[in-house]
Order: structure tokens, then C-alpha cells, then sequence
């Protein structure tokens, strides 16, 4: 159960993410609830892979080139889904770190009522 509430927050923060930004486009509900999982899914299985091959140039940048990862993973999880439009990389770079402190604020905030 507790991976649906995650599931759901992640769709959630994607849905905030779309309002405050304009180079992240959500077509509609179900197209948020897809974004979530697919972002669920490229960050388990993308996203360490992409940091192991980067770990060279992440540790030359003292970790900054972790945000462009992030960026890159959104951006992979944009194309899987239809109706979830990243529009540029100011979108792919912001979207990544508003919908990862949105997704965890609300994970912190539902994590505290059980």
C-alpha cells in the first residue's frame, strides 16, 4: 500500500510542477498518473546507471552534474508518456528539482500521519 500513496504523490507533485512552470506541459489526469509511475520506473532503473557511468565527471563537478542527471531522467520519463510534454532543458532541469522537493515534502507531510 505504501507504494501507492508514493505513486500517487509523484503524480501529484507533477501536477504542481506543470502549474509553476511553463516548459512542463500535463494533458490531463491520467497522463499525470502515467508521469508518476514512468518517473517511478526511470528512476530505479535509469537513474543509477546514468550516475555510475557520470560518477567521474559528478565527482569533477562535486556532485553539481547530478541536477543535469535528474534533468536527463525527466526528460526520459517525458518521452514515455504521452501527453506529459517537456518543452526545453529549463523545463527538463527545473520540473526535475520542483517535482522532487514537491514529491518529498508531501511524502514527509502523508509519512507523518501514519
Amino acid at each position: 500500500m505504501n507504494w501507492l500513496l508514493t505513486f500517487l504523490l509523484n503524480a501529484l507533485a507533477v501536477v504542481l510542477t506543470d502549474r509553476l512552470l511553463e516548459g512542463v506541459r500535463i494533458a490531463g489526469i491520467l497522463p499525470a498518473l502515467m508521469a508518476g509511475a514512468a518517473l517511478g520506473i526511470v528512476n530505479t532503473f535509469l537513474r543509477p546507471v546514468l550516475l555510475l557511468f557520470t560518477l567521474p565527471l559528478t565527482m569533477l563537478t562535486m556532485g553539481l552534474f547530478i541536477f543535469i542527471v535528474n534533468a536527463i531522467t525527466f526528460t526520459v520519463a517525458s518521452w514515455l508518456v504521452p501527453g506529459f510534454d517537456v518543452l526545453n532543458f529549463g523545463g527538463a532541469f527545473w520540473g526535475a528539482i520542483i517535482t522532487g522537493i514537491i514529491s518529498w515534502l508531501l511524502n514527509m507531510i502523508f509519512q507523518e500521519h501514519r
